[in-house]
């Protein structure tokens, strides 16, 4: 993982907009097209927004990281603070790896923007990174303060909660169009129910309910929202790459004591120390499969069809055909 450096990043952020701040410096382009300018930095947040916001021609949305990087090693470009700056919405996850984003907002151009911090919409409901058997913990981790986990999005419960809260600004900045939101929102809804049913019936018809990532481990809201036990390398934020042997033989001799088939990693993993575990196994013949954690979902995986609600469809496909 990238390690942002916030004091370059706000220099560079003040530059820019102090020089779009000079008399004659024309605004961006979303501020002359009459639109609302509605920013978000993850796909979940653009795809809740859009289904909210359904056929309304009148609502820019714009998804800060439609490259397919990793929203963990995502730096603001140029182009995206002052994008940032004039939007009327912006939201975002607020955890760790947002650390970039109170600068950008102290620079904002536009006094009247609206914030949605999703970790904020959670408040107290927010979890601490959990370490748990086998796991290793961060190597510069040096502080005493409480780390929690960011990775929200991941439980379709809280999914519900944030869809709710989209709607209602989208809905106190656009007044006029505040029902057609409310109704697209109850709709919505209704799919994210039925998606919180499709996991429960899942769970219901299983009996053993635990897995193993050889990976980082971002799923710690849907899991608990399931009653799904784990063990991973690594917390779901962790910047680490290279699981210790230690590491790798607990996980291995987990594997061997639950009798798992199965080691789970996250979207884009090389898959090394889920092979490290298999090697270390007794069977050694585990097979690797993928759980997606939505955080480095690409344009051309939108164009293709992907959605909040198909790839945690997949993620619970999945996951039924591991569960005993």
């Amino acid at each position: 993982m990238k390690i942002i450096n916030r004091k370059t990043l706000s220099l560079a952020a003040a530059a820019v907009l102090s020089m779009c701040m000079l008399p004659g410096c024309a605004r961006s382009e979303q501020d002359n097209s009459g639109k609302i300018s509605v920013v978000c930095t993850s796909f979940s947040e653009y795809d809740w927004t859009r289904n909210i916001v359904g056929d309304s021609g009148n609502i820019q949305l714009t998804y800060l990281l439609e490259s397919g990087i990793d929203l963990h090693n995502y730096q603001p470009s140029t182009k995206d603070i002052l994008t940032i700056s004039d939007c009327d919405l912006f939201i975002y996850v607020g955890g760790e790896s947002d650390k970039w984003v109170s600068d950008t907002l102290g620079e904002a151009r536009n006094s009247d923007m609206k914030v949605i911090s999703l970790m904020n919409v959670l408040g107290e409901s927010v979890k601490e990174e959990k370490i748990k058997e086998g796991m290793q913990a961060e190597e510069d981790e040096h502080s005493d303060e409480p780390e929690y986990d960011e990775h929200v999005w991941l439980s379709v419960k809280n999914a519900e909660l944030f869809c709710g809260s989209i709607c209602e600004t989208l809905s106190d900045i656009d007044p006029e169009n505040a029902d057609k939101y409310r109704t697209n929102l109850e709709s919505y809804k209704a799919e994210l129910s039925a998606l919180d049913r499709e996991y429960q019936d899942m769970i219901d018809s299983k009996t053993e309910k635990t897995v193993l990532f050889g990976d980082r481990f971002p799923f710690r809201y849907l899991f608990d929202d399931y009653g799904i036990d784990y063990y991973a390398a690594f917390v779901g934020c962790s910047a680490e790459t290279e699981a210790s042997f230690n590491t790798i033989v607990t996980l291995a001799d987990k594997v061997d004591e639950l009798g798992l088939d199965t080691v789970f990693v996250i979207e884009n993993s090389d898959t090394s120390i889920a092979e490290a575990i298999i090697r270390n196994s007794k069977s050694k013949d585990q097979q690797i499969l993928t759980l997606n954690s939505i955080q480095s979902v690409s344009s051309e995986m939108i164009k293709d069809g992907a959605t909040y609600i198909s790839l945690m469809e997949k993620n619970c496909e999945t996951l039924g055909s591991v569960l005993k």
